[in-house]
């Protein structure tokens, strides 16, 4: 028996993660970001997976569920409060499959992925913008 245990992190640990990624975001971020609630599960519910067509849980890592800004006005606000869900499991298979990442830093990829989604960001876009994050 080892003399150590090696145990995954759980949903405290990711929501955490998450939170600390949001609290170093430039504050016009922060306040541009309003009320999104971070939701961690260990998997994407079957409905939403079969709704994106995607056959595989571990496929995805994260979701954005609300009303992205850019679609938002005065006279058409959003009705609920928007969720960014990070999917506990998947990601941490792509951290054991990758083995060049932290755990925080993964989740943080996933996490400000899924918020340039509420800011209303292409996947694209997005994908530039955390490149740039890597070379700084």
């Amino acid at each position: 028996m080892s003399a150590f245990a090696l145990t995954a992190p759980g949903t405290e640990e990711f929501l955490s993660c998450a939170e600390a990624c949001f609290a170093a975001l430039p504050a016009v971020m922060r306040q541009a970001a309003g009320d999104v609630r971070i939701v961690v599960m260990d998997y994407a519910e079957d409905e939403i997976l079969d709704d994106m067509e995607i056959d595989d849980a571990l496929e995805l890592t994260g979701l954005y569920v609300g009303t992205p800004l850019t679609l938002e006005s005065v006279t058409q606000p959003a009705m609920e409060r928007p969720l960014i869900y990070l999917y506990r499991m998947p990601i941490l298979f792509e951290w054991a499959a990758r083995g060049d990442a932290t755990i925080e830093e993964l989740v943080s990829h996933v996490f400000i992925h899924e918020l340039g989604h509420h800011f209303g960001w292409s996947d694209e876009e997005i994908d530039a913008k955390l490149a740039e994050e890597d070379e700084n």
